[in-house]
């Protein structure tokens, strides 16, 4: 029962993460129904941020996560405008091609830059143990937890709450009918990329001081079970996205804990087969019927 508490308390911290990569997958699936492959490079680019304000500019652990949000922000506009803006009326393959080139655009920038080697995390945060029986608990997972709930609920707070939420709900309905209305529809798909990028950001991090150490391919394969979260959830619903991420983490920690660490990429996209098989709507999506 020890062993199971534990890696229910890893998973929960695991999959946090992979639940604020999930939300930036959703919520530009449901604005323009676009996969965007270079998400999770935007969170390694934000991890990177992150270790460049800590260890050159010595920022403490919170203004390191605002600033990561911030540029990471700005990056997510860029790539909308440059890259997808100037697609928007082609086919979903182009536009999909088009992702594909900008995660490996922001993968080899980055690899120019700073190199290919993997670097170490700095210790930006106390790392104290709390056991509460045999499990333990330590102070990076309560950060990592916390932020991202807090995070979470002020994603739900201005979608639901604020006239920019608002539009982007309408956008995501009917995009012609929320322009009669006098909705600016590329403003709010720009805010609507800036959101994701900025959790993306707050991600990259937090898994930075999960697993302590980053490099320029760190974003593939969270990025691709991120978006195995987000189809788990129902692509399109922002809490099927944060239900997807801890449901993700969970099943990851727990065949890595039982002795089968070699197979939690496999078990991940296994998971994600069945999802299509048998719910491809996902678990709080809904089913859409497409005129031929």
């Amino acid at each position: 029962m020890e062993q199971f508490l534990q890696q229910m308390v890893n998973g929960i911290s695991l999959g946090s993460i992979y639940a604020l990569i999930a939300l930036g997958y959703t919520m530009v699936y449901g604005i323009i129904k676009l996969i965007n492959f270079a998400h999770g490079d935007v969170y390694m680019i934000g991890a990177y941020i992150g270790f460049a304000a800590t260890t050159y500019g010595h920022l403490g652990f919170f203004p390191a996560l605002l600033l990561s949000m911030g540029l990471c922000s700005i990056l997510g506009i860029v790539i909308e405008k440059v890259a997808y803006k100037p697609l928007r009326e082609s086919s979903r393959i182009a536009v999909l091609i088009t992702a594909i080139g900008v995660s490996l655009l922001l993968e080899y920038v980055m690899m120019f830059f700073v190199g290919a080697e993997v670097r170490s995390y700095p210790k930006v945060l106390t790392n104290k143990m709390f056991h509460i029986g045999n499990v333990v608990i330590n102070t990076q997972q309560i950060y990592i937890l916390f932020t991202a709930i807090i995070l979470m609920i002020l994603l739900q707070f201005i979608v639901q709450k604020t006239k920019t939420g608002k539009a982007m709900r309408a956008v995501s309905i009917d995009k012609d009918a929320a322009q009669l209305m006098g909705i600016k529809v590329d403003k709010t798909i720009s805010y609507t990329f800036a959101l994701g990028s900025a959790l993306a950001g707050a991600a990259g991090i937090l898994v930075g001081l999960y697993y302590n150490s980053i490099d320029p391919l760190m974003g593939i394969m969270p990025g691709l079970k991120a978006f195995v979260a987000a189809v788990f959830g129902g692509i399109g619903s922002i809490p099927g996205a944060m239900i997807g991420g801890l449901a993700i983490g969970i099943m990851e920690t727990f065949v890595s804990g039982y002795g089968y660490s070699m197979y939690r990429d496999a078990a991940v996209f296994v998971f994600l087969i069945l999802i299509l098989l048998f719910k491809p709507s996902g678990l709080l999506g809904k089913n859409t019927r497409e005129k031929v």
